[in-house]
């Protein structure tokens, strides 16, 4: 089992401060409806001049957001995965995931820390616009909002369970792989927002 994080177990109650300079460290956390409530916007105007700057049927465009959201599932998982755990095995990696994933593997509780801040959330939004265009013309403005919805969701998700108790229905499968990856086995339950990648690609965590 890898590794994540620095202390030897979680603090479920503590915070991490990252910066000593007290605007830096202000800025390196957020509030969890910020990017959320900035996705969805981008999203609404994308999808918006989509409709009404293109000739893309309304048919297609709906078909393109489905597949940008499913998408993003997979780069979150692959993210969640290659990046965010990579093995930290010169100085540079080690600082770079300890400040992206780490801390929050050692401080799961931490709510100002479960999304990147909102400058760097706006970063890839604008990064994301361009690079769809690049690929697939008008059709990133159906593209990203569907891949903007999964990020939203992804945000959304991340949050409630960490900061509420599971349902007992059958969202429950969530919030028990999120439990096992961070307290059991960071190896395995990378999918956040659904476990249909670790199912796909054989990381969902081993029934006792």
């Amino acid at each position: 089992m890898k590794k994540i994080g620095r202390l030897d177990k979680p603090d479920n109650n503590g915070s991490a401060q990252m910066f000593q300079n007290p605007v830096l460290e202000k800025l390196s956390r957020t509030h969890i409806s910020i990017p959320i409530i900035m996705f969805m916007v981008i999203g609404s105007v994308s999808f918006y001049y989509g409709v009404t700057a293109t000739s893309i049927p309304l048919l297609i465009g709906l078909g393109m957001l489905i597949v940008g959201l499913l998408a993003f599932t997979l780069v979150e998982y692959l993210m969640h995965k290659y990046f965010f755990h990579m093995v930290p095995n010169t100085k540079l990696k080690d600082k770079l995931q300890y400040s992206v994933h780490g801390v929050h593997h050692d401080y799961p509780k931490d709510k100002d820390r479960l999304a990147m801040p909102p400058f760097i959330s706006g970063l890839y939004a604008c990064i994301f616009y361009f690079v769809f265009t690049f690929l697939m013309g008008d059709y990133a403005l159906y593209f990203l909002p569907g891949f903007l919805i999964g990020y939203a969701l992804y945000l959304g998700v991340h949050y409630i369970v960490h900061a509420f108790q599971p349902p007992k229905n059958f969202l429950k499968i969530l919030w028990v792989n999120h439990a096992i990856h961070h307290y059991k086995d960071p190896d395995v339950a990378f999918g956040v927002s659904s476990p249909l990648w670790d199912i796909i690609l054989g990381t969902m965590p081993k029934k006792d």
